[in-house]
């Protein structure tokens, strides 16, 4: 099907272990700024939060692999009237940077992105922390189910006890072992000396998971003259920023920087 519109479109995409409801608020902040918005769910995500947990041992999500969600994304921006403008979030993030690379979108935008298999670095918690949600001694036939406590830690740290456990409820998912895994092989690589299209890297100083410093080395390897890239740090923002109270704060610097851009 093809979309027919004159308005520029925005693809939110979503990160890891989370449902696509996360961009309710920014599908209306979005199409109130006169865009149009789409955030289609991961392969086999197409259910509330809880519907999925309920699936969780027989989940076909341990399937997806880091190449079939390019493919599928691919498939689904041909559809569309237009390159779209790509807003990821963690490793929905890095899904924007490896699109871009592939000249599939106007612009990335890309919130405390995963970093690609290629950036390297010395930040071994979070090495540690991948290892952990990844469960490399485990079946990748089965998907891995994020305890509350570890989702407190990484995803609801500087939220209240009450923020931490109704995200947990209507956002957090099963996960495919694989697609952590991924982010070392070939199709986790960014070439930073390539020509692309506009990107801005968003990173909260609280990130327990994906550091500011981390956003901030991916955005630096970017060295392509001819191309823009950006970086901005919000300040008492965690890993899940797009759900945290000020979330507007970032939205309304990603509206306001795309209108400068445009």
């Amino acid at each position: 099907m093809m979309y027919l519109s004159n308005k520029k479109t925005i693809m939110l995409i979503t990160g890891a272990f989370i449902s696509h409801a996360c961009w309710k608020k920014w599908i209306v902040f979005f199409e109130d700024k006169g865009y149009k918005v789409v955030a289609p769910p991961w392969p086999y995500k197409n259910e509330t939060a809880a519907v999925l947990r309920q699936a969780h041992s027989e989940s076909k999500i341990a399937s997806t692999r880091l190449s079939d969600l390019l493919d599928y994304y691919t498939e689904i921006i041909d559809k569309l009237p237009e390159k779209p403008i790509i807003i990821g979030h963690s490793y929905g993030g890095l899904l924007a940077q490896l699109l871009i690379q592939k000249e599939l979108g106007s612009i990335g935008i890309c919130i405390n992105s995963i970093p690609p298999g290629n950036l390297i670095h010395y930040n071994f918690s979070f090495y540690k922390n991948l290892w952990n949600l990844s469960v490399h001694f485990t079946s990748k036939n089965k998907t891995y189910l994020m305890p509350f406590k570890k989702w407190q830690h990484l995803f609801g740290n500087q939220m209240s006890f009450d923020e931490q456990k109704e995200a947990y409820e209507t956002l957090l998912i099963p996960e495919s072992k694989s697609i952590l895994r991924d982010i070392y092989t070939k199709s986790g690589k960014i070439d930073f000396k390539k020509k692309h299209n506009p990107l801005l890297f968003l990173s909260g100083s609280e990130d327990a998971f994906v550091p500011a410093s981390l956003n901030y080395l991916n955005f630096k390897q970017y060295k392509n003259l001819h191309s823009i890239t950006c970086y901005k740090e919000f300040q008492d923002l965690n890993h899940l920023s797009i759900h945290q109270k000020n979330w507007e704060t970032i939205a309304e610097f990603t509206a306001n920087w795309l209108r400068k851009i445009s």
